[in-house]
């Protein structure tokens, strides 16, 4: 008798934690950073100003843009003339498939929730729009009139962690603006993120012979500044088995065997090319912000499980290799391949050393060809040579005058024993 009692006390803890269970992961699109790759820069991932979505809402810190998303809600609501209930009802309306979009448990109740979707997703979609039309805009506007606050809107925005699914933002464009025009509501969002990639390759609409699933603005800035997969082919295999498809030297050594740095113009920022000897790289601008925009977006590829959408992650690592010491930041800088913002190069090159810290890669590798091509030159024994000697005996301008001269002298004495033996 006390067996069955135990017995059914173990069903009922077992029922309950089934009934608590959380969805397979491959239904989130919305996580918070895991503890090793946070642990290496958190502030990378942490909000500056505003929360948005449910895993920062509530810090103290962050409180004073609250006040701004409730008079963003005010300002459109007497504009429009409408009631704040049908936005409600909306919003909870999908209430539940918000929830499942989040991998972490989430600790507020249903009101609670809901007016944060309202709050959070309105204030957004009125941001872009008074953004794109200023004439929307309340006369003395701090989000506006302050570039500072500008420019950490952006930034915070961009967080793995800091989003709402793409589709309560549609849902509530739909109600402000006319319904099903979502691609008018990403064009609003393209233009208004548009100056902080730190390279060419923004387009302002998405390729429309390609459909995407686009999971929140994080999600549609990466696929926006992502190349079309057709249209940009791997150099040469990109299975990442091989030693050489791994790492390449950083750019002072790859100089000290021939290799030439050039800036590359055309082409998409992703594009690195490696041909006679000649390593082209389309131009980086490094800023502020660069380093947090960089990282989450990598954290965003580490959650998706295909392999050929990893182009931020491998193009970091490409970076990270070429870039061991404030002299290779300051060799990229020369050749006009990084615009260096933060203006001091060892900074730039702290940035790098530590970006792929904790970061999984797969063995698909969009550069594995171009590291291989780049470590066969490296490897050719001529170029080994010169190398050694460029390190050894042409490390500065005193040892190149100085074996200039000895060649001289050398010839001298050439020249006068012949005149010697002629006389």
């Amino acid at each position: 008798m006390q067996k069955n009692e135990q017995a059914e006390h173990i069903c009922i803890s077992v029922s309950e934690k089934l009934a608590h269970l959380m969805p397979l992961p491959s239904q989130f699109s919305i996580f918070r950073v895991h503890d090793e790759l946070r642990k290496v820069n958190e502030k990378a991932y942490e909000p500056y100003i505003i929360a948005i979505g449910p895993y920062h809402h509530g810090k103290a810190n962050l409180m004073m843009m609250e006040e701004h998303k409730l008079r963003y809600l005010k300002f459109y609501l007497e504009g429009k003339h409408h009631n704040v209930q049908r936005y409600i009802v909306a919003m909870q309306a999908l209430e539940e498939e918000t929830r499942r979009c989040y991998a972490e448990p989430v600790s507020l109740d249903s009101n609670e929730f809901v007016e944060m979707m309202l709050l959070d997703g309105c204030f957004i979609v009125e941001l872009l729009r008074k953004f794109q039309m200023p004439h929307l805009r309340e006369k003395n506007d701090p989000i506006f009139a302050m570039d500072w606050i500008r420019n950490s809107f952006r930034r915070d925005l961009l967080l793995f962690e800091n989003q709402l699914p793409f589709f309560v933002l549609c849902k509530l464009f739909d109600m402000i603006e006319v319904p099903n025009q979502h691609h008018i509501f990403s064009y609003l969002a393209l233009r208004y993120f548009g100056n902080i990639l730190p390279g060419h390759g923004y387009r302002e609409k998405l390729d429309g012979g390609l459909q995407y699933k686009i999971n929140h603005l994080l999600g549609l800035v990466h696929i926006n500044w992502l190349p079309s997969f057709s249209a940009l082919k791997p150099d040469g295999d990109v299975a990442n088995k091989k030693e050489d498809r791994r790492f390449i030297p950083c750019a002072t050594k790859l100089r000290e065997v021939g290799i030439k740095f050039e800036k590359m113009q055309e082409g998409n920022f992703f594009d690195i090319k490696f041909k006679n000897g000649v390593m082209r790289i389309s131009p980086l601008t490094i800023e502020d912000r660069t380093e947090s925009f960089f990282r989450n977006l990598v954290a965003y590829e580490q959650y998706s499980d295909n392999n050929q959408f990893k182009f931020v992650t491998d193009y970091v690592k490409v970076m990270d290799c070429l870039i061991n010491s404030p002299k290779d930041v300051e060799l990229l800088c020369h050749h006009g391949i990084i615009d260096n913002w933060m203006g001091d190069a060892e900074v730039v090159s702290a940035i790098f050393n530590k970006i792929t810290d904790s970061v999984s890669f797969d063995n698909y590798f969009h550069y594995a060809g171009v590291f291989e091509k780049v470590n066969m030159h490296c490897s050719k024994r001529w170029n080994q040579w010169m190398a050694k000697l460029r390190r050894n005996y042409l490390n500065s301008p005193w040892a190149i005058i100085s074996i200039f001269a000895a060649f001289v002298l050398l010839v001298f004495t050439f020249l006068q024993t012949v005149f010697t033996i002629k006389s």
